[in-house]
């Protein structure tokens, strides 16, 4: 079960790859300026996750209207995860939990998933200005896609 909507964000520290090269994204950085979407998905290059990350790119802008930022978090390389955005025309900033750091603190961990290993479950957190979690699902398989209408309603309440 992942964290409970209500619960103090665990702040984390994460690498994204950018055209400069790797950079740190820390979570609290945007505490008391913006509201976080954090998209936890298993794996890149896979099509459930390439739908989702798809999807949440064509609403960059309604997220950006309610003040939100939106990173996709996997187990992926932020390597592996930069070529597949470029191949996918994914605009999220996509962050690598390769040592399952985040994945841990926010209890969505996947285990074995397709007998390959460890991976992030599929899992929507909105993270309000204060640094509380508003809204919290894991969904019920890997398959599933996040509820995008109860993010964006969290995100406006």
């Amino acid at each position: 079960m992942p964290i409970a909507a209500g619960s103090k964000a665990p702040d984390f520290t994460l690498k994204t790859k950018t055209t400069d090269g790797l950079k740190d994204v820390t979570l609290s950085a945007n505490f008391g300026k913006k509201q976080t979407v954090l998209l936890f998905f298993p794996l890149a290059y896979t099509g459930v996750c390439t739908k989702e990350l798809c999807d949440a790119t064509l609403s960059l802008d309604a997220f950006a209207g309610l003040n939100a930022e939106v990173y996709g978090i996997s187990v992926d390389s932020p390597f592996s995860q930069e070529a597949w955005a470029k191949e996918n025309k994914i605009g999220v900033t996509l962050l690598s939990d390769l040592n399952r750091v985040a994945t841990k603190a926010y209890d969505v961990l996947f285990p074995m998933l397709a007998g390959v290993g460890d991976t992030s479950a599929r899992a929507a957190f909105v993270i309000g200005v204060d640094g509380r979690v508003k809204y919290a699902e894991q969904t019920p398989t890997p398959k599933d896609l996040p509820n995008f209408a109860a993010v964006k309603a969290a995100l406006g309440a």
